[in-house]
């Protein structure tokens, strides 16, 4: 029989697993791969195959299998073939945390006891390493590292967990670690000296496998803070394993199952009343922790003293995070601790969170790329997202291909990052795009890119408005055909040259129709009014005919000359933002998102009070009018809590019409602002009582991280 098995077949260990299913079975033939798909030759494909899929190893993926019958004349045995061809698909595995076997391995005596690039067929990094397919070591950052024989004798024992994994290595062949400080270089037991200091109150950048991460203790937040220059915005906390995590936080059983997951994700859980973890999410009710993946990690830890250290990535604020022994050390710290293997594909940590069952993307990288969404589109597309949060997105074959994260779009660096990310996406899937999707911001700094890459592949540019592209995103997360989209975010550019962010948008991949939102708000100053959010309830108060003493008279004169002449703006966002303001819980905008964050730990203490509730006209949600009824004897979490279950309610109920009118069965909720537990559970609540069913993300980030996904998908109909 010939067999053909395609799915995540590549650096898993996969033609190991066939070779001692082979033997169990009694088969002779032959395994070899192209780096898209493994081939089977033998003369027992039906046992071969029971023997197979009752025992894959713990990264693979079957997807496909297809079988013909074959004379297998070859001789007795069974033996597996080198690789053949250039494959496409990205058939191999996102990167996985090292295993427990690798970690007691790496802590125990032996070979290999201190060595922190211990891995195995069932784990540690593979695409932050890999260069092309198939995935062979050549074609990673390990192929100047040949093997020494004790690593040889492994890669050819069939009994062995590391037979033919590619990337094994120890310290007499492998890569290496090298503590670097003012005072020199040290290769003398550099992590236990990074112990040291990190014990002793300093501050180090840490090489790891997608990139690195600044790292001190969390004693000393507040001079990190004050030295990085991040006044306000919350850090990632890794803890030494779960018992000390818990000490920090409180994750629920479904968190803790993120938490240990392959993937190793950041996920934000509720924290304890600790001044630590304060001062690493100042004002919020949670703190995104994560543990241990890499060796380097478990090695650091079982030599520190503490049980947790702050790890946020090691960049310039904006920019793509460090890879190179260069851009490390452009940051002033009191060490590096780097090693000698190349980063190829640089990937952040994934950020996610639960609602309820459902986990949610913030940040998709690290340990959840490469992965891909299915759709009934043929074609080549690509997609390069919005401005913030960026991800690209390259569609082939009835797949989308989001990449990692990339950043903010207007920053140095970024623009470079994308384009080699959606380069490495379009190489890996064999994608030659016949539309290239872009944001129909003109200002957008990745039009560039997509005008570039039109031209190149002679595609068509295809312009996405911001919130169809949402709502888009949604669909292709959820599998569904159209929907009404309730899509709730900072700001995007309208159709109509105005600002949106909280609409109702009656959607399908050929188009949309806007049939309600809120309110429209001058931007005063346009991105000015973004960071100094008194502006926002300065408009509204002139709006309401209302007193504002927020500004001298001459300020206030001056804004008042500038109202008419300003953006208007229907977001969400930017509702939250006023509503923080308006009731001390951030005076102005230090980091994306920060006041609506911030007010949602008072939306959790809240509950429901007369006097909040909202009204349309004309499909426009009042949301001025709601200002003008704050009344300083209601508690401010009553007044957050029953002013934004209002909007919410009343925008959803419009959907709901708009579902009833048009036909469609899902209303659903996308857009930044959908993080927010109180406003999907409220939305959610107002769907549900009606006949519809809500839609909500679980694989696309709901922010602009998802936008790509959603500029792809359309891009594909476009081209049908």
């Amino acid at each position: 029989m010939r067999i053909v098995i395609r799915g995540t077949v590549q650096g898993v260990g996969f033609r190991p697993a066939v070779y001692r299913a082979a033997v169990r079975a009694g088969a002779s033939g032959t395994v070899r791969n192209d780096g898209s798909a493994v081939f089977i030759e033998t003369d027992r494909g039906e046992e071969l195959l029971r023997e197979l899929l009752s025992d894959l190893p713990p990264l693979a993926r079957v997807e496909e299998v297809s079988e013909e019958p074959s004379d297998y004349g070859g001789p007795e045995g069974f033996s597996i073939i080198a690789s053949s061809g250039h494959g496409t698909g990205a058939s191999i595995p996102a990167d996985s945390a090292v295993c427990d076997r690798c970690v007691a391995e790496m802590l125990s005596p032996g070979r290999r006891r201190g060595y922190p690039f211990t891995t195995c067929t069932d784990c540690g990094p593979r695409f932050t390493l890999l260069k092309g397919l198939p995935y062979d070591r050549p074609l990673t950052s390990m192929g100047r590292f040949p093997m020494c024989p004790k690593c040889g004798r492994e890669f050819s024992s069939p009994g062995d967990r590391r037979f033919h994994h590619q990337t094994i290595a120890c310290p007499s062949c492998g890569p290496s670690y090298r503590l670097e400080t003012p005072e020199g270089v040290f290769t003398d037991d550099p992590v236990g000296r990074l112990a040291e200091i990190l014990d002793g109150g300093g501050r180090a950048i840490v090489k790891g496998w997608g990139g690195m991460h600044i790292c001190c203790t969390l004693d000393r937040i507040p001079e990190l803070r004050e030295w990085y220059g991040r006044r306000q915005k919350p850090f990632a906390v890794m803890a030494r394993d779960m018992d000390a995590l818990r000490r920090y936080g409180e994750p629920t059983p479904e968190e803790e199952s993120l938490l240990t997951s392959p993937g190793r994700p950041i996920v934000l859980v509720r924290k304890r009343d600790l001044p630590e973890t304060e001062a690493a999410s100042p004002g919020l009710d949670t703190v995104g922790m994560f543990l241990p993946y890499a060796g380097m990690h478990h090695l650091l830890f079982s030599r520190l003293s503490h049980d947790a250290l702050v790890m946020t990535s090691a960049n310039p604020p904006g920019e793509p995070m460090a890879v190179t022994d260069d851009e490390a050390r452009r940051l002033d710290v009191d060490a590096w601790l780097l090693h000698d293997q190349d980063i190829v594909n640089r990937a952040d940590d994934t950020v996610v969170r639960l609602h309820g069952d459902r986990t949610q993307y913030i940040r998709r990288s690290r340990g959840a790329v490469p992965s891909y969404l299915e759709i009934p589109l043929a074609g080549d597309a690509v997609a390069l997202g919005a401005q913030e949060n960026l991800a690209g997105a390259v569609a082939s074959a009835g797949r989308i291909w989001p990449t990692q994260y990339i950043g903010n779009g207007e920053k140095i660096g970024v623009p470079e990052y994308l384009e080699e990310a959606v380069r490495t996406q379009m190489s890996l899937v064999g994608c030659s795009p016949s539309a290239v999707a872009v944001d129909l911001h003109p200002g957008y700094a990745n039009r560039r890119l997509g005008k570039a890459l039109a031209s190149e592949y002679g595609a068509e540019l295809v312009e996405v408005q911001h919130h169809w592209a949402h709502a888009a995103s949604l669909m292709v997360d959820s599998g569904i055909d159209g929907c009404v989209a309730v899509a709730l975010d900072g700001t995007g550019h309208g159709d109509d040259g105005t600002a949106w962010g909280g609409e109702v948008l009656s959607a399908d991949l050929s188009g949309y129709r806007r049939t309600a939102h809120l309110q429209p708000i001058p931007l005063i100053g346009g991105d000015r009014a973004l960071h100094d959010i008194r502006r926002l309830r300065f408009a509204i108060d002139a709006m309401n005919g209302a007193d504002n003493r927020d500004f001298s008279e001459k300020e206030a004169e001056v804004l008042r000359k500038m109202m008419p002449k300003s953006v208007m703006c229907s977001s969400m966002g930017r509702v939250l933002d006023a509503i923080a303001y308006s009731l001390g819980v951030c005076t102005e905008r230090t980091y994306d998102g920060e006041p609506a964050m911030k007010l949602e730990s008072l939306l959790n203490r809240g509950h429901l009070i007369d006097g909040y509730e909202a009204r349309s006209e004309g499909g426009v949600v009042m949301t001025a009018e709601l200002f003008d009824r704050i009344d300083p004897k209601d508690r401010p979490e009553d007044v957050a809590y029953s002013m934004v279950r209002g909007i919410v309610t009343e925008l959803t109920e419009l959907a709901v019409q708009e579902a009833d009118a048009s036909g469609f069965e899902h209303v659903g909720l996308t857009g930044g602002v959908s993080y927010n537990g109180m406003v999907s559970r409220t939305f959610e609540n107002t769907v549900i009582s009606s006949i519809h069913v809500p839609v909500l993300h679980r694989r696309v980030p709901n922010g602009d991280g998802g936008i790509s996904a959603g500029q792809a998908a359309v891009a594909l109909h476009r081209i049908q």
